[in-house]
């Protein structure tokens, strides 16, 4: 019999309530519910966690050991399960050779096409370079001075790992006596070991001989024994001297040793191929392989930035981060660190000063440009008289000066200190490289073009025009290369389409991994997926929709329905009303969150959810329950801040007005600029300007209006602590406070403990058997790594003795296994405790526990655990707060609560600024931005600004279309 459902029993892991539940195999499923009430226990935890357990164990224990092995989830059991395979928000690589092309194998076709149906052309005559002939090989070397001595050699291996004896017994058997191996001459017979772990280079040498008239026919058999043996390849390296013409070209005393510049070619050899070789300027290709397109391998990278397309350099915004300050007060700020400031550099800048008439006392931003590029750039080698005073004595030297930034170079290359250079690195940004430009390869892999690019110009192509330029180029190829391009161009076209299917359209193919939000990496793996297809595999998903504006999101759906219809089972764990309507089952859990949760409150069709009376989310799809939209809109207080000619990206000189004192949402479809507007200009340019940051603000002219602001605060979704050790108590400050209570207890006064005694991360009240983890890690041979609850203190944390201090019955163990809503009720009496418990059970955080590790939290928890630090915080009434799509990982009703602690924080004159794709977040703001009107190259405007009301007449606005049937 067919399985039809996968049956799960008795699942009780985190908060769930020993659930019992039959899912339809080979659907879309959704389970949703209110954010903690326990989705991802279900889905990922539970459900994905044994499906990939159990294909894990059917491998061998040799490869089990190689794989992340798995914890059996706590359920009883679950029948019906397939492979499984998880889609999460946090699987973007952060290495800065990954990118979108690489990540979805787009690049690895593209550079097998260019090495197939590729055309070599020359740098130097821009002509496409033609293979040489034997015949063409013996007129070049006659062409060298008479008498110059030569070795003609075969290339048989090229930086390739080996040992190479059997094949040295056969080139010996072949007649031939010597090979260079690494550089240096050796007898066959007396050559050395080599260790297979190393690359190695070994040149079989086929003749020796002196230029003279008479040997071209023994040059032209040699050429061809050389040419057979090395696959079209041969050297001729002379045996002293340069090759006439390349004198400039050899570096250093050895001249056999010099490298002809960025080619890695000796100055003393001529490479002759078979293939492609340019007779001008000698610039040759030896082979056009894949790998001379992969900016990874050391044949095809850039050699002045390895394959990056970018170094660090010292940047003049980091340097000097605060222009309305004077040389006096420090505006040069690695020269001004010290305190106080160094005398040597405040008498260089008084010499400079006086040398080039400027003022000490003069704020940097009112310095000439011509004195600003003499102080950070030098005086290019011009001198200048510098005078400096050792103690009573005075004295000048005149040398030229090497600027700030020349200076900060030179400290950072003869630093042998790991402190100062990661002192100086805080000085520098990544900037493109000034050999590739950016474009990762070396010449000759920019060389080689298919219809007139190189490869790296259509990686720097978005999704839709590559999709455009790649589909047409059929049409620009000969018949031979037609043929030997289909296949590939079918690959690559496909994988285009599937990224331009999940409303990635926008994003560039070379954009690093690093830089993708967890939505759009999320999406990218998605695409990839579908690309592989995949059948009778069970996929779940955690909230795909994320950063997806409600135009792209139809075309998310459509894709998860495809791989619905391959075949697959599609678990999404979400809470976006258009999923839920899309879905074959609905799962709804609940009634509440953490402790209140873990119960199936409904499930089945949408048609059969909705008519539960006790579903939450039913409520607010019928309409029942909603978000309402405000009788009237904030004018805000009269002041505006302007962001003048944004150019960030993909930013098109956008200038914009925010009303402060109101709620403000930055809006538009995915890739429109909102980041680039929001973060990288509007709030690194205030946190500049207000709270004296050392951040790289996006350029612009100018912002307007900071002065009615006092300070900044972004609330993003990075993790509030990378350890276990971190949690919602010691994040927002209450854990310090907390333990300052247990210590002001009598029974610890009487015992003599401070508040270090309640501290698990130090010795002293911690358990020292867990070293205050609670749990001890068993490795297992061949098995997962068993995590065991401490014997000595039962995963309490802390020793006995400290365990015996208590307050109203309670340890300080119990009180961060309590719920935060338990713990504002426990400490009603302690207003500092108190506080900061009700400001994390306000922004709907009640059902995390105390002490709950930072590593379980989700980005909406971790932001709203922030969002909570900052509100416990005596408001100003002048704060400006930035948030990044607040509402993520939000339930209706978790949205509804958000929303008031925000309106509130506005209520008090403060700013708020967001960037956000709910439409229930947007219809309730007082000011809308309205970026686009498309994605990437196609937005970067502004499209409509204005009230709601007013966003909805702009016929442009994607955004005001779908506002419309909210506001009625």
């Amino acid at each position: 019999m067919p399985l039809t459902s996968i049956s799960v029993r008795g699942a009780r892991e985190h908060n769930l309530k020993g659930i019992d539940i039959d899912l339809p195999r080979d659907k879309l499923i959704v389970i949703t519910g209110l954010s903690g009430s326990g989705k991802s226990s279900l889905a990922f935890d539970t459900i994905y966690a044994e499906g990939q357990r159990r294909y894990v164990e059917s491998l061998s224990a040799y490869a089990r050991q190689f794989l992340e092995m798995m914890q059996k989830p706590d359920v009883e059991h679950i029948d019906g399960l397939s492979p499984a395979i998880s889609i999460e928000q946090k699987t973007t690589s952060r290495n800065p050779r990954s990118t979108v092309a690489t990540v979805t194998e787009i690049y690895d076709y593209m550079r097998l096409l260019w090495a197939r149906v590729g055309v070599p052309y020359s740098p130097a005559t821009g002509l496409p370079i033609e293979a040489q002939t034997v015949s063409n090989m013996v007129d070049r070397v006659m062409e060298l001075p008479e008498g110059t001595r030569l070795y003609l050699l075969a290339p048989v291996v090229r930086a390739r790992k080996g040992e190479y004896r059997k094949e040295l017994a056969e080139w010996q058997k072949a007649g031939f006596t010597r090979v260079r191996i690494d550089g240096e001459l050796y007898e066959i017979e007396s050559a050395p070991a080599l260790d297979k772990k190393y690359k190695h280079d070994i040149e079989v040498v086929v003749d020796r001989l002196a230029v003279r008239e008479g040997i071209e026919t023994r040059l032209a058999d040699s050429f061809e024994t050389a040419l057979k043996l090395a696959e079209g390849l041969a050297y001729v390296d002379l045996a002293e001297g340069v090759v006439p013409g390349r004198e400039g070209e050899a570096k250093g005393g050895n001249v056999t040793g010099g490298q002809l510049k960025g080619a890695g070619i000796p100055a003393n050899r001529i490479v002759f191929s078979e293939k492609f070789a340019c007779p001008v300027s000698g610039f040759t290709i030896e082979e056009i392989e894949p790998r001379l397109f992969s900016f990874n391998a050391p044949q095809g990278a850039c050699a002045a930035c390895d394959g990056l397309g970018e170094k660090l350099l010292f940047d003049q915004q980091l340097v000097v981060p605060n222009e309305n300050l004077t040389l006096k007060q420090g505006a040069i700020v690695p020269w001004a660190k010290s305190n106080p400031p160094s005398p040597y550099y405040m008498q260089v800048l008084t010499s400079l000063a006086r040398a080039y008439g400027f003022d000490l006392t003069t704020p940097w931003h009112d310095l000439e440009p011509d004195q600003q590029m003499i102080i950070l750039h030098g005086t290019g080698g011009m001198p200048v008289e510098l005078t400096f005073k050792d103690g009573k004595k005075e004295y000048t030297v005149s040398k030229p000066f090497e600027g700030v930034i020349g200076n900060l170079n030179r400290r950072m290359l003869q630093t042998d200190s790991a402190w100062m250079r990661e002192e100086l690195s805080k000085y520098q940004t990544a900037q493109p490289c000034e050999t590739c430009h950016g474009k990762r390869l070396n010449e000759k892999a920019l060389a080689v073009k298919v219809a007139g690019q190189d490869i790296a110009t259509p990686t720097q192509y978005s999704v839709s025009d590559a999709l455009d330029w790649f589909s047409t180029l059929d049409g620009k190829l000969t018949d031979q290369q037609q043929q030997i391009a289909r296949a590939i161009l079918k690959e690559i076209n496909e994988r285009l389409g599937f990224l331009n299917n999940v409303g990635l359209d926008y994003l560039n193919l070379d954009r690093t991994s690093g830089t993708l939000s967890g939505g759009e990496s999320q999406r990218i793996r998605l695409a990839s997926q579908i690309g592989s297809g995949l059948s009778g595999v069970l996929y779940v998903l955690d909230e795909p929709s994320i950063g997806l504006h409600q135009r792209d999101n139809d075309m998310l759906l459509e894709t998860l329905k495809r791989l619905r219809d391959l075949g697959n089972t599609v678990i999404v764990v979400e809470h976006d009303e258009d999923a839920i309507r899309a879905a074959d089952y609905v799962v709804d859990l609940g009634p509440g969150a953490g402790v209140h949760g873990g119960e199936v409150v409904a499930e089945g069709t949408l048609k059969q959810v909705l008519k539960s009376k006790e579903s939450l989310t039913a409520a607010y799809l019928n309409g029942t329950r909603k978000i309402a939209v405000p009788d009237k809109r904030r004018k805000g207080n009269g002041h505006q801040l302007t962001v003048h000619n944004a150019r960030a990206n993909n930013l098109k000189g956008v200038t914009a007005s925010i009303p402060l004192g109101t709620f403000t949402c930055i809006t538009g479809v995915s890739g429109s600029g909102k980041s680039s507007f929001t973060i990288d200009t509007l709030h690194a340019g205030a946190a500049r300007a207000l709270n004296g940051a050392r951040v790289i603000a996006g350029p612009h002219d100018k912002i307007t209006g900071l002065e009615h602001c006092d300070k900044v605060i972004e609330i993003d979704q990075s993790p509030i602590g990378r350890t276990p050790r971190s949690n919602p108590a010691t994040y927002t400050g209450a854990f310090t406070q907390i333990r300052d209570w247990f210590a002001g207890l009598p029974e610890s006064a009487a015992r003599g403990y401070k508040a270090g005694r309640f501290s698990f991360n130090v010795k002293g009240g911690r358990c020292e058997a867990c070293q205050g983890d609670g749990l001890i890690k068993i490795e297992m041979h061949f098995l997962p790594d068993v995590y065991v609850t401490c014997e000595e203190c039962h995963g309490k944390r802390y020793n006995r003795e400290t365990l015996e201090v208590k307050f109203k019955g309670r340890s300080i163990a119990d009180v961060l296994d309590m719920t935060i809503e338990d713990a504002e009720e426990f400490f009603k009496a302690v207003p500092p405790i108190r506080d900061k418990m009700h400001m994390l059970n306000e922004v709907g955080l009640g059902y995390v526990k105390v002490g709950q590790q930072a590593t379980t939290l989700s980005g909406g928890e971790a932001q709203r655990v922030k969002l909570a630090k900052e509100l416990s915080r005596r408001s100003t009434g002048q704060t400006l707060y930035i948030l990044d799509e607040p509402t993520t990982g939000l339930h209706f009703e978790d949205v509804r609560k958000l929303l008031e602690v925000l309106q509130r924080l506005v209520d008090q004159g403060n700013s708020v600024v967001v960037i956000e794709h709910n439409l229930d977040v947007i219809k309730v703001a007082d000011w809308i931005v309205d970026l686009g009107p498309e994605g990437g190259v196609r937005g970067g405007e502004v499209v409509a600004t204005g009230t709601p009301e007013q966003v909805v007449k702009e016929p442009r606005s994607y955004t005001g279309q779908y506002l419309k049937a909210l506001l009625g």
